[in-house]
């Protein structure tokens, strides 16, 4: 049976690992872009044979447009993969940026888990959010912008998920560090792990498609970052 998922920020990075895993899973999978114009992601969506949307998650109503356009390329949408993000190492943003990555790392995927859990009526369906290592506990006392909202979206995970259960689970994936920043000013340095072996974005990849799939799994989050977070646990212990 045909299956439509929608992968918000699926056109690079990690996003398209999620999208090209899913789309061999047998998924029909809706690819969101920010751009009309992003070529990338219609050749994307066109390979997998399945859609292509776009939209500014940042603005005002996006997350309503971006599910209208959804449903009307894929009446049969029972899932949604909420990894558009924002990202900031900075500490302090300018008003109008701390309220657009709020929005979109916060808001929007929170906003989304409900408009699914609307539209699915009879049918179950799976929600997986993307979330950040750097906000498990145990978290920072000190957060950035960034880090609040992430941990915003991790603090509304057990909520939804008893919230929508009738219908629809609610889980997440926490990557360590996959990749380096798109932008020079957000580089850093990926830290220790636990293991030799660091994560790859196939490895979220296949976390996200397991949650999908994992009909008794909801309120849970995977971390795939090589046991980096334990590494942290353990120093604030001792």
């Amino acid at each position: 049976m045909a299956r439509s998922v929608l992968v918000t920020g699926g056109v690079r990075r990690i996003g398209r690992a999620i999208a090209e895993t899913l789309a061999a899973q047998g998924w029909r999978v809706l690819v969101h872009a920010r751009r009309a114009d992003d070529d990338e992601g219609r050749e994307l969506a066109a390979r997998l044979k399945g859609g292509f949307l776009f939209g500014d998650l940042a603005a005002k109503g996006a997350a309503d447009l971006l599910f209208r356009g959804a449903i009307g390329q894929a009446p049969d949408l029972c899932a949604v993969v909420n990894n558009a993000s924002m990202f900031s190492l900075a500490a302090n943003l300018p008003e109008d940026d701390a309220q657009a990555l709020w929005r979109v790392n916060a808001e929007v995927p929170q906003r989304l888990t409900e408009l699914l859990h609307a539209h699915l009526q009879n049918r179950g369906g799976a929600v997986v959010d993307l979330l950040d290592t750097r906000i498990l506990p145990p978290a920072p006392a000190a957060a950035t912008p960034y880090e609040a909202s992430k941990r915003a979206l991790a603090d509304s995970l057990a909520p939804r998920a008893r919230r929508f259960a009738d219908l629809l689970r609610v889980n997440a994936v926490a990557p360590g560090p996959v990749l380096k920043p798109s932008l020079a000013a957000n580089s850093e340095l990926g830290g220790e792990t636990l293991l030799p072996t660091r994560p790859t974005v196939a490895d979220v990849a296949a976390a996200v498609a397991y949650l999908l799939s994992a009909e008794s799994v909801t309120g849970q989050i995977i971390a795939v970052d090589a046991g980096q977070s334990l590494l942290r646990a353990s120093s604030w212990r001792h």
